[in-house]
């Protein structure tokens, strides 16, 4: 704890902070009168709006700021907010957009995410269905924005629910800057490398004022399509050994056994001992998809100000489609073992790999080499996601006094999201393989023998399925708070704010599994009619296939699929699976009540804030319950009640002119994810055995929270910062799991694969599945620090006075995740990125803007739970490269160039030995590893 201490106040006489909370008071007059004096515009002139919020706030924040009215920085919110010290951006898997964020490590679902104030949720893409409290900012186009307040430290009036931090999106009003008519209009193009496509993207906005009156309306329109292409291992790696000694923790993830009584094997013989502890992934494929994505968006504000009134209605609309074909092909290694000699080589029984030439890679410790009795398993998924958001609220503001205010609103938004799936399978056996890792694990090498892959005669055993997921997530918000300013003693001045806020979230969650339709529908086609309909290649333009992998196999189109299995007909004419389906409704009432106070100590200003929220929480919840004899599903009702009373305290104290000290204590707290609390017990992935079980007692975890900082502001536009943070977060959900048999979970056959089916095409009920049941007894500290570097180059000589840099830096330790190795030893391990960093160098001066930003994020542990191999799933560590050119020909048109993933930046997790033996798997043992290619914009932007 001395030590910890001793930290802080180095740090804090040392270093500087990051930003914080609201502009409560002005800094000192004469650093204001030297920044308004300056009038510069585009991203330069952002950059400098949002250093004086900064300055001016008490609490830690950042703020980004669009360059002009529609005129957002970045395309997307998440990307700009990752230039932010301490934020990390997640992608969907499919567009590569910015779509979450992570704050501190800490991950997204500790965030809440605000609009004009009002807490908003909304997910999209392949995230439905999971019943996270996260916000998926990809559903937005950033141009619907003029601005985002980014709060690290608690601060009475935010809304309660994120310990690691508040983000509150503002939408655009008609008096906003001069309140002057406008009109902008942007029309760019999209390339995409990897697709080839060029898309359009549109954007159009109008805004005026009429007296008191003011009116803002604007549109945007964005088409994407996008490419990946790569590797797949699916679930991990595993040795003939460990799946067959099983011990304490497990047999490794998946069942994998090598035929060594096929006469073929006898020269590996041996060398059976080290060939039998050597590795194979789960699944040794190619991947490659294209998504192509339509997001079509609406904002649109009417005003009234004059005097003391200030009265407005926003609305904004935003309607995000994504259709993604996927296809996959290669070698299932799960589930291989031999039982039955008499079995058609290579299916089920008699599927046993023999090591007919093989050696062992060192680097990852992996088999390689001619193996018989291969089967292949192409798969073709086809994929539907679309998300609906609107959002509305009515806002009021109104001077009683010169000292009292009262502020107001009312606001509902609802999302509406659904996500399917459909599946269509296909197998071919008895093939002589060749195996080879090469240098290349993104398209590592696979030949086999005398096999025409594209030759449909070759594939039997047809199987389908369908899989879909709906979310719609519904806010009600009420907030009324009354803002005074007073004096105190001294010179002192105060300034009170206390309010009432009123909030019901509803989420409602459905599932519904049409496999049993579309198998029949399938049936119906038989397996000569299937092979009739396959095609010779894969339908995707532009396929990159590399290393000597097939280049071409036979598969399905997406317009047969649907024609053929009906997904949609099937998927709603099949039951709810009341397992998972759930409606939770939770209604908080707040009270806040916090203070500025403004003064002098030893003749420098002192800004602190004080304060205190006190929240009480209902929920209920409807699901199903398994009753009775017949241990079937039933309506079934939960309450929850819960208060808690979070206090905060902040300040921000001038050391110099230009420097200025910040400090912060305070509690948060995180609310679990519905899908712990409302879900029933669930597989949430048929190809594994393992299974969840909710628990709707469970209590939001809470955080203490400590930050301090410095922050010098050295010059116009200029600011160095550093800071140290330490949260202690306790009550947090941990998962206690026990091993059961799959009869006594009362759930049906198609909640897993049917590689688990016997030969009547039923799950064994004695098979065994590991179930984890939730309860808050965890605890997790973390500690970092965060640098901060901005400059504008204007001392350099004429033409280099327009240079200008940015950069920050993150870095997190954390403590509470524990791993037990294979040999019983307890490892701490670190599942959130050590470290990150953001840099950005700029150009602005005349009509020329040129800027480049580089971001990058640490690897992270994303499985901790024990397998028994000892093999944990990484998420490697990235880096984005990206850049604009922008000239503006006359002042009112500017054309542009944006490039994003400038260095086609391979994404990929990766299996690392815990223990470190056997190698980096992060250069060998992939899960998968894909390539998005680069996309480039251009067109134009312009007002009248």
């Amino acid at each position: 704890m001395k030590k910890q201490l001793l930290m802080t106040t180095m740090l804090a006489i040392g270093f500087s902070g990051t930003a914080w909370g609201q502009a409560a008071t002005t800094p000192p007059e004469a650093a204001t009168d030297d920044v308004t004096e300056v009038v510069v515009t585009g991203f330069r002139s952002s950059l400098q709006k949002s250093i004086n919020l900064k300055r001016e706030a008490i609490v830690v924040r950042d703020s980004i700021v669009a360059e002009d009215i529609g005129k957002f920085p970045e395309a997307n919110v998440a990307e700009a907010l990752q230039r932010i010290p301490g934020v990390y951006l997640s992608r969907d898997g499919a567009s590569n957009e910015g779509q979450r964020i992570s704050i501190r490590g800490l991950g997204s679902e500790y965030n809440v995410t605000m609009l004009n104030g009002a807490p908003v949720r909304t997910t999209s893409s392949s995230n439905v269905g999971g019943s996270s409290r996260d916000f998926n900012y990809d559903v937005f186009a950033s141009e619907l924005f003029g601005r985002v307040d980014f709060y690290k430290t608690p601060l009475a009036e935010l809304e309660e629910g994120g310990i690691g931090g508040v983000v509150d999106l503002q939408t655009p009003r008609p008096f906003d800057g001069a309140g002057k008519r406008s009109i902008r209009y942007a029309v760019m193009g999209s390339y995409n490398t990897a697709s080839e496509h060029l898309d359009p993207n549109a954007f159009v906005l109008y805004s005026n004022t009429w007296g008191n009156w003011g009116l803002l309306i604007g549109a945007a329109h964005s088409t994407s399509v996008n490419m990946k292409s790569g590797f797949e291992a699916t679930g991990g790696y595993n040795s003939s050994y460990l799946a067959n000694n099983p011990n304490s923790i497990g047999s490794g993830p998946f069942a994998f056994a090598l035929d060594w009584n096929d006469p073929r094997a006898a020269a590996m013989l041996p060398n059976r001992t080290a060939i039998d502890n050597a590795y194979l992934p789960r699944f040794y494929r190619y991947y490659g998809a294209e998504n192509t994505r339509d997001r079509d968006g609406l904002v649109t504000s009417l005003q009234y100000k004059r005097d003391r009134l200030d009265l407005s209605v926003d609305l904004l609309f935003s309607h995000l489609q994504d259709e993604r074909d996927e296809f996959t092909f290669g070698m299932p290694i799960r589930n291989t073992r031999t039982t039955n000699t008499a079995a058609q080589a290579g299916a089920s029984g008699h599927n046993g790999f023999v090591p007919i030439d093989v050696t062992i890679n060192p680097d990852g410790n992996l088999l390689e080499g001619t193996f018989g009795n291969t089967s292949y398993l192409g798969e073709s998924y086809f994929y539907n996601g679309e998300t609906k958001f609107g959002y509305a609220s009515f806002n009021g503001k109104y001077e009683l006094t010169d000292s009292l205010t009262l502020t107001g609103q009312v606001s509902a938004s609802e999302s509406a999201a659904y996500y399917d799936n459909k599946r269509i399978v296909s197998n071919l056996y008895g093939v002589t393989t060749t195996l080879d890792w090469g240098d290349d694990h993104v398209y590592p090498g696979l030949a086999a023998t005398g096999v025409d892959f594209t030759d449909p005669n070759r594939y039997q055993d047809f199987s389908t399925a369908i899989d879909w997921n709906r979310e719609v997530d519904r806010e009600r918000t009420a907030r009324l708070v009354a803002d005074w300013d007073y004096n105190l003693i001294d010179g002192w001045t105060g300034h009170l704010k206390g309010g009432l806020v009123y909030v019901r979230t509803t989420k409602q969650k459905t599932k519904r599994n049409g496999t049993s339709f579309a198998t029949a529908a399938l049936n119906a086609v038989g397996t000569a009619g299937l092979r009739a309909a396959m095609l010779d290649h894969v339908p995707l333009d532009n396929l990159v296939i590399g290393g000597s992998f097939p280049n071409a196999w036979a598969t399905f189109s997406r317009d047969f699929v649907n024609q053929t299995v009906d997904p949609i007909g099937s998927a709603m004419k099949s039951p709810i699976d009341l397992s998972t389906s759930f409606t939770a409704e939770e209604e908080v009432k707040s009270v806040f009540l916090q203070s500025d106070f403004i003064g002098l100590v030893l003749e420098r200003q002192l800004r602190v804030n004080a304060g205190v929220r006190y929240s009480s929480t209902g929920m209920t919840i409807e699901n199903y319950k398994k009753t009775g004899q017949n241990n079937s599903y039933e309506p079934n009702t939960e309450e929850n009640r819960y208060s808690n009373a979070n206090p905060s305290v902040s300040f921000a104290y001038d050391l110099r002119d230009d420097l200025i000290w910040r400090g912060s204590w305070g509690k948060t707290i995180t609310r679990a994810s519905l899908s712990l609390i409302a879900a029933q017990t669930v597989i949430p992935n048929i190809y594994n055995t393992y299974a969840t079980s909710g628990n709707p007692d469970l209590k939001p975890q809470i955080s203490t929270n400590w930050d301090t900082g410095l922050e010098w502001y050295f010059g116009r536009g200029s600011l160095v910062s550093a800071g140290y943070f330490k949260k202690k977060l306790v009550d947090t959900t941990v998962s206690q799991s026990t091993m059961v048999t799959f009869s006594s979970l009362g759930l049906p056959d198609t909640s897993l694969a049917n590689i688990f089916y016997d030969t009547n095409g039923k799950v064994d009920p004695n098979l065994q599945i590991q179930l984890a049941t939730y309860y808050n007894a965890g605890e997790i500290e973390l500690d970092g620090y965060e640098l901060a570097y901005q400059q504008t180059f204007s001392f350099l000589p004429s033409p280099w006075d327009g240079l200008g840099a940015l950069a920050s830096y993150t870095h997190v330790n954390s403590s509470g995740y524990d791993y037990k190795t294979t040999d019983g030893r307890i490892l701490n391990v670190n599942t959130i990125p050590e470290y990150s960093y953001s840099l950005t160098a700029y150009y602005e001066k005349g009509p020329l803007g040129v800027r480049f930003s580089y971001n990058y994020k640490d690897k992270n542990i994303i499985e901790t739970s024990p397998n028994g191999s000892d093999l944990q799933r990484w998420h490697a560590g990235a880096g984005y490269l990206d850049g604009n050119i922008s000239y503006k020909v006359t002042d009112n048109i500017e054309v542009r160039l944006d490039a994003l993933n400038l260095g086609d930046t391979l994404s990929f997790d990766y299996f690392d030995d815990v223990s470190g033996r056997f190698g980096e798997g992060r250069k060998s043992r992939m899960d998968y590893a894909k390539y998005d290619g680069r996309t480039i914009k251009f067109g134009i932007r312009g007002k009248f």
